[in-house]
C-alpha cells in the first residue's frame, strides 16, 4: 500500500512540493487512517483575502499508518483528545 505524507507544522525541506490543506474528517479504513483535506491558497497568495477565505480546492484523501496518524496529531496544537478537524496542515500525496 502507498501512503501519503503529511506534517502538522509548515515543513522546512522540499517547501514547494507540499500543499496546505484544512483537515474536513479523519477516520479508519482496512486498518489505515484517511485523512480528508481540502487544499486552500497558501498566505500571501490568496490576493488580500486571508488563506481561510480564499477559494478552497476539492477535498484530498490521504491514506496515512495509525502511526503516522499519532504522531501527526501529536504535534497539532490541539489538546489530548481533541478533534484536528480545522486543523492546518502541510500533505503530499504519494509519488508527489
Amino acid at each position: 500500500m502507498n501512503h501519503d505524507r503529511v506534517h502538522a507544522r509548515e515543513p522546512s525541506h522540499h517547501v514547494d512540493r507540499w500543499t496546505v490543506g484544512v483537515v474536513e474528517s479523519m477516520g479508519e479504513r482496512d486498518g489505515h487512517c484517511v485523512v480528508t483535506v481540502r487544499p486552500v491558497a497558501p498566505e500571501g497568495e490568496a490576493g488580500d483575502e486571508p488563506a481561510e477565505d480564499a477559494d478552497r480546492g476539492e477535498p484530498v484523501e490521504l491514506t496515512l499508518t495509525l502511526a503516522v496518524r499519532d504522531l501527526f496529531v501529536s504535534r497539532l496544537p490541539i489538546d489530548d483528545g481533541e478533534s484536528p478537524v480545522g486543523e492546518r496542515v502541510w500533505y503530499r500525496k504519494r509519488g508527489g
